[in-house]
């Protein structure tokens, strides 16, 4: 005999469910609450046994110690400076790219939209030789120009905005031609706007994508006021060694700080545009 109601069941089915989201997000946010504990340690308590989550003493020092030790401010500068330009430029090539594809008709249409989405199945090592050397070619070796032109086009940031102006109803560009509007201002005033979550996708792709990238800087960037966070990372933990973990550890904390702010800040969008790209008019 089932003493159980259905309600009672649902309630205790969205417990289970929630215990179950809480405990793996424990599991996946203790790395990273880690890394800040052991940033705020003496670097001999980094070795201690047994391990302690918590520092038994906060010491500030580490990040002193990562800016007065390196030009680590100039390494965070660089790599603002790549992902804003970066972020900026994919933004309007993008929703350009995504507005020809999802509303206008012209002839190779579909050839051309193969051809961009090919480059999402390309890994970047297979091209990096004629990439490089089309870099050097340029004459932008050990600049940021070199770690910017490579990824100005970004396939799965079109195929996303494409599909999600897709899902605009085309009642607003006949009301917009009817008022005597062009292709570009039906873009830029009537579509554009009505992407917002769509565009928040791309700009927190864009960012991280370029904050995080090690590849391109390691290829092309030698010199260190060239250098961008990742390198400068690298040749932070290659110089310190094991001993000073807690402050490499205090510099990994401070790379991870405006990514975490980016997707708090377009959180709301970021579902809203991922949920709706995959959708079709």
């Amino acid at each position: 005999m089932n003493f159980i109601s259905a309600g009672a069941k649902k309630t205790i089915l969205r417990i289970a469910l929630g215990f179950i989201m809480i405990l793996l997000c424990a599991i996946f946010l203790l790395p990273f609450f880690w890394a800040i504990s052991t940033s705020l340690r003496l670097p001999k308590d980094s070795f201690n046994l047994p391990p302690q989550f918590f520092p038994t003493s906060f010491c500030i020092q580490n990040y002193e110690m990562v800016f007065s030790t390196f030009p680590f401010l100039k390494f965070i500068l660089n790599s603002l400076l790549v992902a804003v330009v970066l972020t900026i430029s994919q933004v309007i090539i993008t929703t350009m790219a995504g507005y020809a594809f999802a509303r206008l008709h012209f002839a190779g249409k579909n050839i051309c939209f193969f051809l961009i989405l090919s480059g999402i199945m390309i890994p970047i090592s297979s091209i990096i030789i004629p990439q490089f050397m089309v870099v050097k070619s340029l004459g932008i070796m050990d600049s940021q120009l070199a770690i910017i032109l490579p990824y100005l086009i970004n396939p799965m940031g079109i195929f996303l905005v494409k599909q999600f102006m897709q899902t605009i109803p085309s009642s607003y560009d006949e009301a917009a031609i009817i008022d005597g509007a062009g292709k570009f201002r039906i873009y830029w005033n009537v579509i554009l706007p009505m992407s917002v979550p769509a565009l928040a996708v791309v700009v927190v792709m864009t960012f991280v994508g370029s904050w995080n990238n090690f590849f391109g800087p390691l290829i092309y960037i030698s010199s260190w006021d060239k250098m961008t966070l990742p390198l400068g990372l690298n040749v932070l933990s290659s110089s310190l060694g094991n001993g000073d973990i807690s402050v490499i550890l205090a510099g990994v904390v401070i790379a991870f700080i405006p990514p975490i702010l980016i997707y708090i800040f377009g959180q709301k969008y970021l579902l809203q545009g991922t949920t709706l790209s995959g959708l079709k008019s």
